[in-house]
């Protein structure tokens, strides 16, 4: 087998440092206590390179990327594997990481030897960034998941809405997932449709690193402050005695609620809530008690709460395919115009907040795609727009001296005044918010 330059410097270095080893052994017997000097020990990196577990310096690397359609036995066919192998490898790797898991556009590395064979040893598959499936091809046919440890960051951006908020993120340094985190944070609070020029935001996150230079992803956000029409949300990430996770404004009131913000990823309201409009198709003016979303055929359409679906069916008098959504004794809502239903969405189907429930579409009365929502309270159609979305329950009492303690390093860091009596207003409106209600 002919070997490189590395692999013969690699040879004789290790029969020099065993004929080293054997001599100062032999030199010590009987001594105690000697120190051998002038011994150079080489950097580990110069004897070998550790990758997936494997000494890669031995090998050639050839890196691809799984084809649409392609089957394992013929990619490593390819680099002279049978088709025996192949099934071997099947079977051994059932219950690790099966190779009927391989999907198309993921990338695939083949270690074979330096020599005239180039017969592949080893085929390594990346299940994600971080975690591979390693299978040996040789002697033994066997598989392991090999994964790289990873540590967190703390990172901070901040920035003015020129013109999008994924523009200014992306201006600042963002990264797509951070940007996707932060509408889903505020889904329930801010209509990121709606906000405007001049608008601003403060996060504070934890990126996710390997090796200390590969980002994987956005942990989590840890802290921040989205200015929006003059006004303040804050957010802060608690996590309770058992573990659960939540974010938090600054007087620990949950950010979420039990209605998203809108069921859908919308171009534009094309018509708003009204006691007296004019009709588009039969051009009769009558009350329009709901929310029209522009937005393209087929854009998926989710429940913006928990509940049950009471009605699954045609609406004869225009509204064309549509849902309705019981939450709770007080609140039900309305999906109108779908082009069509999610899979095990029927009448009594159970679901749960942001569960896909349809698609928008065109049917019954319409002039264009869109969404006819609408939001029933005790029985009577109010403003979707305008409604005082229900929260969740906040920071109970007993953990509230915790919790400000916790979110006391990002207070100033996001602007907010911090006041020892911020505590006691917190629990005295809470009071009298009970005693309204």
């Amino acid at each position: 087998m002919r070997r490189s330059i590395i692999t013969t410097f690699r040879y004789f270095y290790k029969i020099l440092l065993a004929t080293s080893v054997i001599a100062i052994l032999a030199d010590c017997k009987g001594k105690t206590n000697t120190v051998a000097e002038d011994v150079i020990i080489l950097p580990d990196s110069i004897i070998s390179t550790k990758k997936w577990r494997i000494d890669v310096d031995r090998y050639e690397v050839v890196d691809g990327i799984i084809g649409n359609g392609q089957i394992l036995s013929k990619l490593l066919e390819q680099y002279g594997v049978g088709a025996s192998i192949a099934r071997e490898l099947e079977i051994a790797s059932a219950d690790v990481y099966s190779v009927r898991k391989l999907r198309s556009g993921n990338n695939y590395h083949i270690l074979r030897e330096k020599d005239s064979t180039a017969v592949a040893e080893w085929f390594v598959y990346e299940i994600s960034p971080i975690t591979n499936a390693v299978y040996s091809l040789h002697d033994s046919i066997y598989c392991y998941i090999d994964t790289i440890p990873t540590d967190t960051v703390q990172r901070h951006i901040s920035g003015v809405i020129e013109s999008s908020l994924w523009n200014s993120m992306v201006d600042g340094g963002a990264s797509y997932d951070l940007t996707i985190l932060i509408a889903d944070m505020y889904s329930w609070t801010i209509d990121f449709f709606g906000i405007q020029k001049g608008d601003s935001f403060s996060v504070y996150y934890q990126d996710v690193m390997a090796n200390d230079t590969l980002r994987v992803g956005t942990d989590r956000i840890l802290a921040s402050n989205f200015i929006t029409g003059g006004a303040n949300h804050y957010s802060f990430y608690y996590v309770y005695r058992d573990g659960r996770g939540e974010y938090f404004d600054e007087q620990g009131n949950s950010l979420r609620r039990a209605f998203l913000k809108a069921p859908l990823s919308y171009t534009r309201i094309s018509s708003t809530f009204s006691n007296a409009r004019r009709h588009p198709v039969t051009k009769i003016v009558r009350p329009h008690h709901g929310v029209d979303y522009a937005a393209p055929s087929g854009t998926p359409v989710y429940s913006v709460g928990d509940g049950v679906v009471t009605v699954k069916g045609w609406d004869s008098k225009g509204g064309g395919n549509y849902l309705k959504i019981k939450h709770n004794a007080t609140y039900t809502t309305e999906y109108m115009h779908l082009r069509g239903f999610a899979s095990g969405i029927s009448q009594g189907t159970h679901v749960r907040q942001g569960q896909l429930i349809g698609y928008v579409g065109s049917t019954g009365m319409s002039t264009g795609p869109h969404l006819d929502y609408r939001v029933f309270k005790d029985g009577t159609a109010i403003n979707p727009l305008s409604m005082d979305l229900p929260a969740v329950d906040p920071i109970a009492e007993e953990d509230m001296p915790a919790y400000l303690r916790d979110i006391a390093p990002y207070l100033n860091l996001i602007g907010v005044t911090v006041s020892d009596s911020l505590h006691a207003d917190t629990l005295a409106q809470r009071t009298i918010d009970n005693n309204v209600g």
